[in-house]
């Protein structure tokens, strides 16, 4: 985020705000929803303040994960699995040595493939059938002696539902299907406010952080494909909130298609939807020709679109409690 200053300093103070300023949930509480996986709301008795509080909360660390992945931070392989966050240096690919045993288009070609190999895998999860359940005792050996075996690193145990996960949102039943609307529920309009009410002044920091992602310059990519930056941008916003059944009425999809290259769909819909399936590969050697604060700057949007997508569903369902 260091590549642009501006939204860095918008994002810091959200997140402080979120996390140690004054707000409806306790400061222990804050950091424990933080790292859930699954938030039974269903066991906790809470009021509006809060459950927006915490909502928010989700949105900003699942939309972050998609950002931490999405930029090729990858996670050191410790003795009980993943541990400390490594991110890879910053600079322009121009200035660093280049591979020796592949060429840049050699390599351009065997990332272009491992990324298609992941499309295609996307696309068929729902047919793959479920894994079987681990037989017990099965796990991982920690030194212990007494014969008793512990499986640190399976989190499935700690989830209501290890299977949930991103649905592809047009591969499901027409029956349920139902697209939402951004004039019937929009940030600007209806979420602004309600949280405005119920947790004061996030929807401003909030807010802030949106506009300003949409105010980066970043004219690169467009350049490349032929269009105003704020045409490509408004093209990658869309996409994504496309992903989770959000549109908008008055853009034409079809652009999407003329915006965005294939592989670089692949890329958002990889980051967006399934961030652990990305490696810091995709990011260090895909679109070698563009400068990295111009990919982190895609990777802000991503960030950005998925966490007000989030948002909308949440706070469109706490509305209508509330009037119900």
């Amino acid at each position: 985020m260091g590549y642009h200053p501006r939204y860095l300093d918008s994002f810091l103070k959200t997140q402080h705000y979120l996390l140690h300023m004054d707000g409806p949930l306790p400061f222990d509480c804050r950091h424990y929803i933080a790292i859930m996986k699954l938030l039974k709301i269903s066991e906790w008795s809470w009021s509006l303040a809060e459950l927006v509080h915490a909502v928010v909360l989700l949105a900003h660390c699942h939309a972050l994960a998609s950002f931490v992945f999405g930029c090729g931070c990858e996670q050191e392989e410790g003795p009980v699995g993943r541990g400390l966050l490594k991110s890879s240096p910053p600079g322009n690919q121009s200035c660093r040595a280049p591979v020796q045993s592949l060429d840049s288009c050699m390599e351009l070609d065997s990332l272009r493939e491992r990324v298609q190999r992941i499309h295609v895998e996307m696309e068929g999860r729902e047919e793959m059938r479920p894994l079987p359940d681990r037989e017990e005792g099965e796990g991982v050996w920690d030194g212990n002696t007494d014969g008793e075996v512990t499986g640190a690193a399976n989190l499935a145990c700690y989830l209501q539902d290890p299977d949930f996960g991103y649905q592809d949102f047009a591969r499901r039943d027409e029956e349920q299907t139902q697209v939402f609307r951004v004039q019937d529920y929009s940030w600007e309009d209806h979420g602004f406010s309600l949280v405005n009410r119920l947790y004061s002044d996030i929807g401003h920091l909030l807010d802030e952080k949106f506009r300003m992602v949409d105010g980066l310059q970043s004219s690169a990519m467009a350049k490349r494909q032929g269009c105003e930056p704020s045409v490509f941008k408004r093209g990658i916003w869309n996409y994504i909130h496309c992903m989770f059944g959000i549109r908008y009425d008055d853009y034409d999809y079809a652009e999407v298609n003329h915006l965005l290259e294939r592989m670089l769909k692949v890329y958002i819909k990889t980051v967006t939807c399934y961030p652990e399936k990305t490696n810091p590969e995709m990011f260090d050697r895909f679109w070698k020709q563009f400068k990295h604060s111009e990919k982190v700057h895609v990777n802000l949007l991503i960030l950005e679109a998925r966490m007000q997508a989030e948002l909308l569903y949440a706070l469109q369902a706490i509305t209508q409690y509330m009037v119900s």
